[in-house]
């Protein structure tokens, strides 16, 4: 898993409740069990119009969002069916934290097993960003999370997330990575349970 530490970046106003993982990444997307290569897929059904061209109206097809790193969502963000896709193909579009002020808790299961920061702020903090977003598109906002703070414009709004989380991300681990850790635990072990029980191994 890929180390993170600070962001800055452009921010996607988008705010519409309820993406579920059908809208993230449609089902007939889903036959590959690689994690690149999707992001051209996902929120395909809103991302283009239906001769395969970009829809212009979309917020994500936008020239002033484009290669943001940060999407402020709506609530409830990710519901619907448990996909891992969905997480990969936001990923794979260059998205590396999403805000908002409630998600959908298998999507968050598989965003934190994948290296995506969902940050969950209240309607206050979301709106203040969102607002100060939409009038000037290229500010950027710097999300730290070894500090635990977003900065705006000069104004620093801290949140709140797991600690052990927290630790994951900051050092690029994943659940492989942890277990890895333990890999010389592990060696005496199963070196142990030979000499105890050797038909076993």
């Amino acid at each position: 898993m890929q180390k993170f530490k600070t962001i800055s970046s452009r921010a996607v106003p988008w705010g519409e409740m309820n993406i579920d993982t059908d809208i993230i990444i449609p089902k007939q997307f889903l036959k590959t069990v690689k994690r690149t290569g999707l992001g051209v897929h996902a929120f395909h059904d809103r991302r283009y119009l239906e001769d395969g061209t970009e829809n212009p109206d979309f917020i994500l097809n936008h020239p002033d969002y484009k290669n943001a790193q940060i999407l402020i969502a709506g609530e409830n963000f990710g519901c619907g069916s448990s996909r891992e896709h969905a997480v990969w193909a936001i990923m794979d579009m260059g998205i590396r934290v999403i805000l908002a002020p409630s998600f959908a808790d298998i999507f968050r299961t598989n965003a934190t097993k994948n290296g995506l920061l969902l940050i969950t702020l209240s309607p206050e903090d979301l709106a203040h960003i969102t607002h100060h977003v939409r009038q000037a598109a290229e500010l950027l906002l710097t999300v730290d999370l070894a500090q635990t703070t977003i900065m705006l414009d000069g104004v620093v709004i801290p949140f709140a997330v797991d600690e052990f989380m927290r630790h994951c991300f900051l050092n690029g681990l994943d659940e492989i990575a942890l277990t890895l850790q333990q890999e010389d635990k592990i060696a005496t072990y199963e070196y142990e349970l030979k000499q105890k029980r050797p038909w076993v191994l």
